[in-house]
């Protein structure tokens, strides 16, 4: 069950206010109130289906006036479906690959000179949304919507939001969904100048606090090429993978 939900959270996360999911038997399709962000996940349809899954995928999302998706196909999905997925133009995304992880033991604990929690206010939340733009070098067009957003989505989200300061400044932050499984991780990402000085290590301890406070002791998260070899070092544990593609369809 872990696994499933490792590779496939948003499948399982509690819904917001402005989110949509539809789970057909075949597939799961998430869907947030930016427009942009989509994605197919739980694949269980015979592969031979695939050219009349993506066109109902692709007809369900523009009745919603949105022209693209992300594909993440785990490990329990149809042998073969990346592979037919290529053919048939979807290309892979940015970050391409991932592997599930979950961690059920207590990581080390927050380095002396910072401060985690979660965050408490609009400014702590916009704050610690702008670390996550600038990690990921969120394009003009992504930051500009997301902040025009901002304040709808801290009214409405049924996610946490935990960060951590370094001499007074929000330096690092990420999102977590509570579920009955444990905690899903989100987005965790440390601004430039404050990396290796243990604020990724501190921000997991602080989600790990509080998803024992919840009686549900897991972290589950997918590590891409940057998160995963900390995250492993942090004592997650592999339980599978996921090949992250992306469908612009206009």
């Amino acid at each position: 069950m872990l696994r499933e939900v490792a590779e496939y959270p948003n499948s399982f996360s509690p819904l917001g206010p402005s989110d949509e999911r539809i789970d057909t038997g075949r597939y799961t399709l998430c869907m947030s109130s930016g427009k942009k962000w989509n994605t197919v996940q739980r694949q269980r349809f015979p592969l031979e289906e695939v050219d009349a899954v993506i066109a109902e995928v692709r007809a369900t999302l523009r009745e919603r006036g949105r022209t693209q998706t992300q594909w993440e196909v785990g490990s329990s999905a149809p042998p073969g479906l990346v592979d037919a997925l290529l053919e048939r133009g979807i290309e892979r995304d940015k970050e391409p690959y991932a592997v599930a992880l979950v961690l059920t033991s207590e990581p080390p604990p927050i380095a002396e000179g910072l401060t985690a929690r979660r965050v408490e206010t609009f400014e702590e939340y916009a704050a610690a949304n702008a670390v996550q733009w600038e990690a990921f070098e969120s394009s003009a067009e992504d930051i500009a919507e997301s902040r025009e957003l901002l304040a709808q989505r801290y009214r409405e989200t049924v996610n946490v939001m935990h960060a951590v300061w370094l001499d007074g400044e929000i330096v690092c932050a990420g999102t977590s969904a509570p579920t009955e499984h444990g905690f899903l991780l989100y987005g965790g990402a440390t601004a430039k100048r404050a990396r290796g000085r243990g604020a990724y290590r501190a921000l997991n301890r602080a989600r790990w606090d509080d998803a024992v406070a919840c009686g549900t002791p897991a972290l589950i998260t997918q590590g891409g090429s940057m998160s995963r070899p900390i995250l492993e070092r942090l004592g997650f544990e592999r339980v599978g993978e996921v090949h992250m593609l992306m469908d612009v369809f206009g």
